[in-house]
Order: structure tokens, then C-alpha cells, then sequence
């Protein structure tokens, strides 16, 4: 049996006592009973705050949507936001509430998704308050062998990448806290409640979990495996199939011919996959209410698929054969695009792009993060 942290709290109880504590969590912060680590927290020990990320504590809040502090309806204890306009960060007076943080989210292993930036911002601030933080620990369900991707350069720094982590980083949540806290030489005093049972090969349907939304961007393992290669069309005037039931899976956009975009798609034969032709019409986001066609893409091999590659090949092949595609500007004046913020470079959108070499480059970096990242391995 694959046990993750929680699970394993009892045999750590000895860090939590006598402290009050602060959690950061969502929805998917449950034991192997689907009990909450809320609940878990709030029976057992003294929860004096709630932290919450992006989508809320109980995953009531759309993507970007900013987040108030409130009363947890269930226990009555208080959130405080850490997705707030002005600020992602602890303060102060959110750190005088409690002697230790709590982190407790599933991560779905790339780079993009905030929830790991939440973590990490606030690993800093407890390292300069001098308290102690906690992560229990999740199983990576992209597994923790395959890495994939560039890495991040320092100036291309935001909230989709704050850490110079390669696309698909193959690392825990608690190893990635660990990583952090050494190279940033932040010496906080963390500690890792560790899974049992799961092993660095393992993808997530090997666990024998059941998949618990870790938002409702990726709503089955197939979209968080693919999600490393189709979030960069978020970068894009194409859609990434949010507003559909399929988002990551498929995309398209009103001006694509589906089939013959399958078809040159499917005469690559990349390693793991099929390109479908598809149409949809998006009931929010990118084209809302028009009706698109392009391509889903279906998973034949879980191991083999590259996801990234994938991604960036399908990317490439629309650029090229599209002149309707567009990468989108930047949010506000005077910042980056957001296709850079994605790639952590401006590599996608250059001129001319040699596909062939600059996913080379990619997977040349890759390897040089995978070697580093193995000295903070907990599993094997």
C-alpha cells in the first residue's frame, strides 16, 4: 500500500504537540480514508490558521481568482490568503498566529502549477520568522525519474515559475522544500513527513490512489500527465481545452483544420501517443461559445509519452502552418509574455525556430537537473 504523508501522522506526532499550528492545504490534502488534513489537524492538535492558495482551502475559488480572509465554515478557524492581489507571501502578523506551518497539497509535477510556489515562499518566510516548517509529503504522479524541460532563468522569474526547476522536475514536494532550503541556504528548520511504499518508476495509476482534482484544470491523471507539454498553449491564442471536460487533452481554436492537423500530427509517431481530430466549442476562456476543432491527444503508452516534446512539436506545427497563430501579449504593460513566463526563457517565440535543436538544448538541461536533484532523493 502507497501511503502518503498524512497518512503517517501519527508516528510524527511528537512534531506537531504542544505547537500551534498554521496549514497550508486543498481539497486534496486528504488521508487514505478521505478525511481532511483539516479535520485531521483540528481533532488532534491545536489549528490556530488556514492558509490558503490558489482555489481555496475547499477548492471553491476558479483559477486567479483572489482569496479573502474568512472563518472556515466546517471548523471555524481562520483563513488567511496567500493569493492575494498585492502579495503571495506570510506576513508578520500571519506568522505571530502560529509556532509551525503545515504543508499539506498535492502537486501534479511541473513546474507551472503555483501550489509549489505557495510552499516555497512560505519555507522563506518561516526560515526569516525562525519557525518551523512541516510538508507531508505526496507521491509525484508523473513519478520521480523522468525530467523534462529547460530550466528556469532567474530573470524570467514569476508565479508559474519561481525556482530554477526543469518542465517535469521528478521530485516531491517535500524533496523540492528540501532542495530549496539547502541551495537558497535558507536553513529553516523543516521537516518531511514521508510516503511509504512508493517507489521514484511510479506513475500515478500504478499507486492504486484514487485521483482527487488537484483543480479543476485537471480533472483525470491523463490531463496532469499531458499538462507539462499543452499548458504552453496558455501562452497562446489557441485554446488549451479549458471550458471543455477535456482541458489539457485537446486543443484547437476556431481556425484549425482538426483532421488535417491529426494527420501531420500522427505522421510524426511520437513515442506514447495518437492525435484525434476533435471539435468543441469552449464554455469559458479562449474562444468561449465558438466553435473550434483541432486535435486530442490520446495516451497510448504512459511511460513512453513525452509530454513536453509533444507539446512543443504540436506547438510548432500550427505555428508554421497557421497564420492565425499568435502568442499572447504580455498582462500588463512593461511585463513579459506570458509564453516566456511559461518556457522561463524567450526561446518559443524567436524566429525561425529550429524544433529539432532547441529540444535538444532542452533535454541537455534536463539531464544536468536530474543529477543534481538526486542528492535530496528520499525514495528509491
Amino acid at each position: 500500500m502507497v501511503l502518503n504523508g498524512i497518512d503517517r501522522i501519527g508516528q510524527y506526532a511528537h512534531l506537531f504537540q504542544g505547537k500551534r499550528l498554521g496549514l497550508i492545504t486543498a481539497p486534496t490534502g486528504l488521508n487514505k480514508d478521505f478525511v481532511s488534513t483539516i479535520q485531521i489537524l483540528h481533532d488532534n492538535f491545536n489549528l490556530t490558521a488556514l492558509f490558503s492558495p490558489e482555489h481555496g482551502v475547499r477548492g471553491d475559488l476558479a483559477a486567479g481568482a483572489l482569496v479573502d480572509t474568512y472563518l472556515d465554515p466546517i471548523t471555524q478557524v481562520p483563513v488567511y490568503s496567500l493569493y492575494r492581489k498585492d502579495s503571495k507571501r506570510l506576513t508578520p502578523e500571519m506568522l505571530d498566529e502560529v509556532d509551525m506551518i503545515v504543508y499539506d497539497i498535492q502537486d501534479v509535477g511541473t513546474r507551472y502549477y503555483t501550489f509549489i510556489y505557495t510552499m516555497l515562499y512560505a519555507l522563506e518566510d518561516c526560515a526569516k520568522a525562525g519557525k518551523s516548517f512541516v510538508v507531508l509529503d505526496r507521491i509525484n504522479p508523473l513519478g520521480g525519474v523522468k525530467v523534462e524541460g529547460n530550466i528556469l532563468k532567474p530573470e524570467y522569474q514569476s508565479f508559474v515559475g519561481n525556482y530554477p526547476l526543469a518542465v517535469r522536475y521528478g521530485l516531491t514536494a517535500g524533496e523540492l522544500a528540501m532542495m530549496a532550503n539547502d541551495q537558497m541556504n535558507w536553513n529553516c528548520e523543516l521537516h518531511v513527513v514521508p510516503c511509504e511504499g512508493w517507489e521514484r518508476s511510479m506513475l500515478f495509476p500504478e499507486t492504486g490512489k484514487e485521483w482527487i482534482l488537484p483543480s479543476l484544470g485537471l480533472p483525470r491523471f491523463i490531463s496532469a500527465l499531458l499538462y507539462p507539454g499543452t499548458c504552453i498553449f496558455e501562452g497562446t491564442n489557441l485554446s488549451e481545452g479549458r471550458g471543455t471536460t477535456i482541458p489539457f487533452e485537446a486543443v484547437g481554436a476556431p481556425f484549425i483544420d482538426g483532421q488535417k492537423l491529426a494527420d501531420e500530427m500522427n505522421a510524426m509517431k511520437l513515442p506514447g501517443v495518437v492525435f484525434r481530430p476533435v471539435f468543441f466549442k469552449p464554455s469559458f476562456s479562449k474562444h468561449q461559445g465558438e466553435s473550434c476543432s483541432g486535435v486530442q491527444i490520446h495516451v497510448l503508452d504512459m511511460q513512453a509519452v513525452q509530454p513536453l516534446a509533444t507539446g512543443v512539436k504540436l506547438m510548432y506545427t500550427i505555428r508554421n502552418n497557421y497564420e492565425e497563430f499568435a502568442f499572447l501579449p504580455p498582462f500588463r504593460e512593461g511585463s513579459r509574455p506570458f509564453m516566456d513566463l511559461l518556457c522561463g526563457d524567450n526561446a518559443y517565440r524567436q524566429e525561425n525556430v529550429d524544433v529539432a535543436a532547441l529540444l535538444e538544448q532542452f533535454r541537455e538541461e534536463s539531464r544536468t537537473f536530474a543529477q543534481m536533484k538526486e542528492q535530496y532523493h528520499l525514495y528509491k
